[in-house]
């Protein structure tokens, strides 16, 4: 059996957190959660097919393991590079961060 080589070049922090996506040209928005991020790269579970080579926009709360210390919210700016099919209806995708830019608080 071939193991899988790991190119990641950063941490990743194991955490479920809720993410808006939406597509590069905003026309559509889902709900999806992580399974694991760093800050060049995300894996994620949602129920919809996203393209491999698309662009989205990634709106969710870095963990402090990633930060200063500090929980922020940050738009990412990520590529599609991987989805697999998972259990049941949901789709995993692996994503490539291009540029994060940190929001002010969003009160919730």
């Amino acid at each position: 059996m071939k193991s899988k080589v790991d190119r990641r070049s950063r941490q990743r922090v194991v955490t479920r957190l809720p993410v808006r996506v939406r597509s590069a040209a905003g026309n559509s928005e889902l709900i999806a959660q992580t399974r694991d991020v760093s800050t060049n790269g995300v894996f994620l579970y949602t129920e919809n097919r996203m393209a491999e080579g698309s662009d989205v926009e990634l709106i969710l709360i870095l963990p402090p393991e990633l930060t200063s210390g500090e929980k922020c919210w940050v738009c990412c700016h990520a590529r599609v590079l991987r989805v697999e099919h998972g259990t049941g209806k949901d789709f995993g995708v692996a994503a490539e961060i291009r540029k994060m830019d940190i929001l002010p608080e969003i009160p919730v």
